[in-house]
């Protein structure tokens, strides 16, 4: 019976990605689906709406650092912080490099901050705007944006995925990120390689940057304008928490608006609603965007596939797919099994932390060594659930971006790493077979 629901749930993923309907349907009927199962187990609507309610209070700091990516990618825009960095970066990047560059500066900045929507809402949305003038791929330029940031999501110090993993599995974090390092090298490589390849063969060599000019006639330019950047950074390195980090940004991005662009309070809070819009038409591809209203369809998917999370608690909804993860295991080893385990949760759970747990629970068994268990983690759940385009990984960068979810297929390392992992693993058991 507990296959049922799952199955159903399944199943309405997947009518709304044929028919190109929103993934938020499909979540809205998988809780129609295991709300009902739950009253089937003869839990009450009352302990069933309690749960619910739980999951959702879990994810409310993630709830909210949505809403300061909402706020930071407008205010960043209209202070001229991205207008300034653009017009610098124009002058001086070749469009033959710039998809390299932009899959570089996003993985150095997300292993420096640790975040991937923090990295996302700054160098990724300042690279977009610049690969826009550049008129580079968007395809392409969103997956090399998507591939940098969940190089250091992954491998940070500073990551909270990282530390979650050292977590539930209780290894050292630092262990774990000198063989997480060993492990990307390789991946990481190729990404570059498959940048640098398709910047030179896609990016045009005459570009007309004569727009740039006209970011001069509507902003202020002075060093002043990275402020919101510079503060980003050393909050970063002094270990701030992102929110803090994020709110701080935002305020001396206020400030630059008020003060040094000229704009006025009539004009700047509906801004924070629905995001900066330039009154010049040719500027308008690279710099209209962000606001509140851009992250509530994510939150709005994030809090839905949260509220599934205690019922699968209270539940036995889990319990029969142990016997079958051990059989596919001993098919296709326990890294290839994790890799199915992990993509399924995704699917279920949306996010990222959740998908550890309930990958852990499902898959501990086939891992004699812990620390094998923690990286196996990290190369699976943590980089594919940017491959899952209705999970939070992949649905608030994008959405962040202003691009469409086919950026994910150009995401190159996030499907290097897992297979790079699953051949050294399955190579390695062949060795010690013999």
């Amino acid at each position: 019976m507990n296959f049922l629901p799952l199955g159903l749930f399944a199943a309405g993923l997947l009518f709304c990605l044929v028919c190109h309907l929103s993934v938020l349907y499909a979540l809205a009927f998988g809780y129609v689906v295991f709300f009902t199962y739950g009253r089937y187990c003869r839990l009450s609507v009352r302990e069933l709406l309690g749960l619910s309610w739980q999951g959702i209070w879990t994810i409310r700091m993630v709830l909210m650092v949505f809403g300061l990516i909402g706020l930071i990618t407008a205010t960043w825009r209209a202070s001229g912080t991205i207008p300034f960095l653009v017009y610098e970066a124009g002058q001086i990047i070749s469009p033959h490099a710039f998809l390299l560059l932009t899959f570089l500066l996003n993985a150095m900045l997300s292993i420096l901050i640790g975040t991937s929507f923090g990295t996302v809402a700054t160098m990724g949305v300042i690279c977009m705007s610049i690969g826009n003038v550049m008129d580079c791929s968007p395809v392409l330029l969103s997956g090399a944006v998507l591939s940098g940031i969940y190089v250091g999501d992954r491998c940070s110090p500073l990551s909270t995925s990282a530390l979650v993993v050292a977590a539930i599995t209780k290894t050292d974090l630092f262990a774990n990120l000198r063989r997480m390092a060993v492990r990307a090298a390789v991946p990481v490589l190729l990404s570059c390689l498959f940048y640098g390849a398709a910047g030179f063969y896609t990016a045009s060599g005459a570009v007309d940057l004569s727009v740039l000019d006209r970011f001069q006639e509507d902003f202020v330019f002075t060093w002043l304008v990275l402020l919101p950047a510079v503060v980003v950074i050393v909050m970063s390195l002094l270990r701030i928490a992102v929110w803090k980090t994020m709110l701080v940004s935002i305020a001396a991005a206020l400030g630059l608006c008020l003060f040094l662009q000229d704009m006025d309070w009539r004009t700047l809070l509906p801004m924070l609603l629905t995001g900066y819009e330039t009154a010049d038409p040719a500027l308008s591809k690279m710099l209209n965007g962000g606001g509140l209203l851009s992250m509530a369809q994510p939150a709005v998917l994030v809090a839905l596939s949260c509220s599934y999370a205690g019922i699968f608690e209270k539940t036995d909804l889990l319990d029969g797919i142990k016997g079958g993860i051990r059989r596919l295991a001993r098919m296709i080893t326990a890294f290839g099994c994790t890799i199915v385990v992990s993509l399924a949760s995704v699917a279920i759970a949306c996010n990222q932390t959740l998908s550890s747990i309930m990958v852990q629970e499902l898959c501990q068994s086939l891992y004699d060594d812990k620390e094998e268990m923690a990286l196996a983690l990290e190369d699976t759940t943590i980089v594919l659930a940017a491959l899952v385009p209705w999970s939070v990984a992949a649905a608030v960068p994008l959405a962040a971006l202003g691009a469409s979810s086919w950026g994910i297929a150009a995401a190159v390392y996030l499907y290097l790493q897992p297979l790079w992992s699953w051949l050294r693993t399955s190579f390695r058991k062949r060795e010690q077979g013999a």
